[in-house]
C-alpha cells in the first residue's frame, strides 16, 4: 500500500439512489462467511448466518443494539471462536480464524471503544501497527544496531506517509490521552492503516462524532478504499452515512440475516424498516 496525500474535499461518495449504471461492481469473494453460530452459554449472539465481503468493496454491517454487529467482526478477526459454520479467507477455508493469522494475512480492525495507548505519542501509536512487519530481533531493534536501524527508518517513513494522508501532523507528537475523541479514532484508523490490511474492519468508526468530524471520516474511508484498494467491512448505526458509503449491505436482528443486499434494496425492506429502520429512507 503506497500512502499518498488525500484530496481535501469533504464531499463523500454519491447516495446509493445513483442510476444503477454507476454502481460498483465487484465479482471476486475476499471473505466467504457460511453458516456461522455463535453462542455465549444459553444467548446466541450469532444464528446460522452466511454473507460474503467481496474484493474492492466497501461492506457494511447495520442492525439494532445486540443484532450480533460486533460478534461477527470478532469472529472474522478471531477474538472469537465460532461453535459452527465455516470461514473462508483468501481462498482458504477454516472452522475459525485466529487473532494472529488474521492480522499476519491482512486483516486490521478499529474497535468501538478506542484501543489506543494513551500515554504514547501519535506516531508511536501508529508505529504499533508496523510491529508485524517488522523482522529484526528484540536485541537489534533495542540496540537500533543492523536491520533494527534500517526498519525503524523504512516503517517511520511509512507511518509518517499514513499521518500525512491522514491530516494529523500538528499532533504527529502529542500523546493521544491529550487529543479529542474524534482525533483519537483517526489515530486509531492510522494504526490499521499502518499494518497495511487487505480487509479493514471498522466497528463503529463515526459513533460521538459531531457532522464535521463524520464528515472527515466518511472521506477518509473513501479514499483508504478508492485509492489504496482497500476492501472495508464496517459497523455504523448512522444510516446516511451507510447509505452513501456502503457498496452492499446486510442486516442482523438478534443474531439472524434479515436482508442482504444493495442499500436501495434494503432500506426499502419491509423487514429492515420494521426491525430497524422505522422508516424508509428516501
Amino acid at each position: 500500500m503506497a500512502i499518498a496525500e488525500s484530496e481535501s474535499s469533504a464531499d463523500i461518495r454519491p447516495a446509493s439512489s445513483a442510476p444503477a449504471e454507476t454502481a460498483r461492481v465487484f465479482d471476486e469473494v475476499l471473505l466467504d462467511i457460511s453458516h456461522v453460530t455463535l453462542a455465549f452459554g444459553g444467548v446466541q449472539a450469532i444464528d446460522d448466518v452466511s454473507f460474503d465481503i467481496r474484493k474492492g468493496e466497501i461492506r457494511a454491517i447495520i442492525g439494532p443494539n445486540g443484532a450480533g454487529k460486533s460478534s461477527m467482526l470478532n469472529v472474522i478477526n478471531g477474538f472469537y471462536q465460532p461453535q459452527q459454520g465455516t470461514i473462508t479467507y483468501k481462498g482458504v477455508s477454516r472452522s475459525n480464524m485466529r487473532p494472529y493469522d488474521a492480522a499476519s494475512n491482512g486483516i486490521a480492525r478499529t474497535f468501538q471503544n478506542i484501543a489506543l495507548f494513551h500515554g504514547m505519542s501519535t506516531l508511536d501509536n501508529i508505529m504499533t501497527g508496523r510491529i508485524l512487519k517488522m523482522k529484526a530481533s528484540l536485541v537489534e531493534q533495542a540496540l537500533f544496531l543492523g536491520r533494527g536501524r534500517s526498519e525503524e527508518i523504512e516503517h517511520r517513513r511509512f507511518v509518517e506517509g499514513i499521518i500525512d494522508f491522514l491530516e494529523i501532523e500538528a499532533i504527529r507528537k502529542t500523546p493521544v490521552g491529550r487529543l479529542p475523541y474524534g482525533l483519537q479514532k483517526r489515530v486509531e484508523l492510522g494504526r490499521a492503516l499502518a499494518a497495511e490490511p487487505d480487509l479493514l474492519l471498522l466497528d463503529e468508526p463515526m459513533a460521538g462524532m459531531n457532522v464535521e468530524e463524520k464528515e472527515d471520516m466518511s472521506r477518509f474511508v473513501i479514499d483508504v478504499n478508492d485509492e489504496f484498494g482497500t476492501t472495508i467491512a464496517l459497523i455504523e448505526h448512522d444510516m446516511s452515512i451507510v447509505m452513501d458509503l456502503s457498496d452492499r449491505v446486510v442486516v442482523l436482528d438478534y443474531g439472524r440475516k434479515i436482508a442482504d443486499g444493495t442499500p436501495d434494496v434494503v432500506r426499502n425492506d419491509p423487514t429492515v424498516i420494521g426491525a430497524y429502520l422505522g422508516v424508509a429512507h428516501d
